[in-house]
């Protein structure tokens, strides 16, 4: 099926390959990652999309001594089967397999681990800045798409990059918008004209000359401007120091082929504006990008078919629901993401409620004080967005919205481990890093109902609040159409037992009371992380030799240091055993299968509760 593409498995092998046979390996290549990613599930539309530009990349670069960074891995499929990882890709995102994003350390094509976007300009600049300090001869390519393109990091990049006089190239893949025929064949020339070595000869050469007749350099520099603004999109990027070149067609293998070998002969901070399609050379992709942007596994042939069980609603679903009834109920009430509109369940809303439905594009630091802003004229901002890229937002939490105290509703998803996206997307570090920030509530649902309610207690709290929950569905209960307030910082006993009690925080209370029929426990679902529930910990502590904390966060700063915190501010002293998310990242895999491997189910949780109670001779 493969016939070129089984016979190279290097880009050096690549390298060696007349020009004229690239067409045919680039649709190998396309067809063998199709197949692939059928079999395994990852990110498919927005890989097909830069089949070509990876070819033209290594073919014109000598890989791994330049060095490519990627923004993000939803552009890389294409990348790890040329460099070697062909082979491996049957276990892509699965535990043991190779990553879903580049990784340092999985090989030395992968210039730089990248997950979250708009990366890749700072870290390319960096490595550009290194090569000229050691005095070597390598290039630095940053390939970012145009959605990474809208966060703050990528344009502050961009600003040091203009004034550094390195050798860096940055492409933009730009998969947003489309070239008609006779456009794309006129930019195509006029961008291998402008990467060419004589127009940067003249350029620079009329520069010298003009630069001894200040209004005259000013009055050719605008007359350039004027000229290319009619046949390029922007002059922008000149402005930030770079040579524009584009935009040129990401699916033509001789134009960016001649392009990229006329770049590799400039000096100082290139820019290419590359424009390829999602999904390209697979029909169902082009047709429908976004349902194929990640995807499980497929039939080829058919394509993606709706399933025909009823599956539980997720709780990403739950809160769409519950933001658009909320949204019925108070005409102050305004949705924000940062670009995550599907994954974060904001679909609905933005159909129903489309002037009060805000993409800010990936910027999360943006998005955060966007929200504050808002709340400060009176409205009651939702900001939706993975637990993963608040992080990312952390001054602006504490800064914009915690000391001044505003009523901005945090609803985090893809709490705690999220499966085959691994470290980079685990929502491990959520609870620990809010609890510390005062005016903070922090609540984690066990259920899809208590999410709701949850949700809905937070809307009606005029401070900063957040409800994390984790990716997929919860234990199955029914959401109620009634909306409750719950009282703030009470837990509720699930079941009554004996010495030992099991202290759940969110999504560990199904393991929990699971064990607790074997262990004779008490069960609390605590519910919230902060405020604490001192009484309650007080109460369990005076009837119980053990209390066992369980969250699906790092122990270290996370609930069950909140436990032991409330006991030692109340002068009690007990036995306590914490369970949660070890000192490390945990890598890619089934996720129950790294809920078992932390011990977080129910036999985990057996086995830490009885080694406790032997080791301590409690009973």
């Amino acid at each position: 099926m493969y016939p070129l593409l089984d016979t190279i498995n290097l880009p050096s092998q690549l390298r060696e390959l007349d020009p004229k046979r690239l067409p045919q390996f680039a649709n190998e290549l396309r067809n063998f990652l199709v197949e692939s990613v059928a079999k395994t599930g990852g990110h498919l539309s927005s890989n097909l999309g830069t089949v070509e530009l990876t070819v033209a990349m290594h073919y014109v670069f000598n890989t791994p001594h330049d060095q490519i960074v990627w923004d993000v891995g939803h552009q890389t499929y294409a990348h790890k089967i040329l460099t070697g990882r062909r082979e491996n890709m049957n276990k892509l995102r699965m535990h043991g397999g190779i990553a879903g994003f580049p990784r340092r350390d999985e090989s030395e094509y992968d210039a730089f681990g990248t997950a979250h976007s708009s990366t890749s300009i700072s870290a390319a600049l960096g490595m550009a800045v290194a090569t000229q300090l050691n005095q070597t001869c390598k290039r630095a390519i940053a390939v970012i798409g145009d959605g990474a393109m809208s966060a703050g990091m990528a344009f502050e990049a961009l600003n040091n990059a203009g004034v550094m006089d390195a050798n860096l190239l940055v492409i933009l893949n730009d998969n947003d918008m489309s070239i008609s025929r006779p456009v794309g064949a006129l930019n195509n020339y006029l961008a291998k004209l402008m990467s060419g070595q004589f127009y940067a000869t003249a350029r620079r050469a009329g520069e010298k000359v003009l630069g001894v007749m200040p209004p005259m350099l000013e009055l050719a520099k605008r007359a350039e401007e004027h000229v290319k603004g009619m046949v390029t999109p922007s002059t922008l990027f000149e402005e930030f120091g770079f040579n524009y070149i584009g935009p040129i067609d990401g699916h033509d293998l001789n134009v960016l082929i001649k392009t990229l070998n006329n770049i590799k002969q400039l000096d100082g901070p290139q820019f290419l504006h590359v424009v390829t399609r999602k999904g390209a050379g697979y029909k169902q992709a082009e047709d429908d990008p976004i349902l194929y942007h990640g995807v499980g596994k497929f039939d080829t042939k058919k394509g993606i078919t709706p399933s025909k069980t009823i599956a539980k609603p997720t709780y990403t679903q739950v809160f769409g629901d519950w933001l658009c009834d909320m949204a019925a109920q108070d005409s102050r009430l305004i949705g924000i993401t940062p670009a995550m509109r599907e994954g974060s369940g904001l679909v609905r809303f933005s159909q129903e409620y489309p002037t009060r439905y805000f993409d800010v594009g990936i910027a999360e630091q943006h998005a955060v004080t966007f929200a504050a802003g808002a709340a400060c004229e009176g409205l009651k901002p939702v900001v939706a967005i993975y637990s993963t890229f608040l992080q990312r937002a952390y001054d602006q939490l504490i800064h914009d919205v915690a000391i001044q105290n505003l009523p901005v509703v945090f609803a985090i998803d893809r709490a705690g481990l999220v499966g085959a996206d691994g470290p980079t997307h685990a929502g491990s570090f959520d609870l620990t890093y809010l609890r510390c920030i005062p005016n903070m509530t922090v609540m984690a649902p066990a259920d899809e109902d208590e999410c709701r309610q949850m949700l809905y207690t937070a809307f009606k709290t005029d401070t900063p609040t957040a409800v994390r929950y984790p990716r997929g569905s919860g234990s199955g209960v029914p959401t109620q159409k009634e909306m409750r307030m719950l009282p703030i910082g009470r837990g509720e006993i699930r079941r009554q037992g004996e010495k030992v009690a099991l202290l759940s925080f969110g999504s560990m209370l199904t393991p929990c009371l699971a064990a607790a029929e074997e262990l004779n426990a008490t069960v609390v679902n605590m519910r919230f992380i902060k405020p604490l529930d001192d009484e309650l910990v007080a109460s369990l502590a005076a009837n119980h030799s053990l209390l066992v904390t369980v969250e699906e966060n790092t122990i270290m700063g996370g609930a069950g240091s909140a436990v032991s915190e409330s006991l030692y501010k109340q002068k009690i002293y007990t036995k306590m055993l914490q369970l949660g998310l070890p000192d490390t990242f945990i890598d890619q895999g089934d996720h129950a299968q790294m809920l078992a491997n932390c011990g977080l189910d129910k036999d985990g949780i057996i086995d830490s509760v009885n080694s406790m109670l032997s080791n301590e001779s409690l009973l």
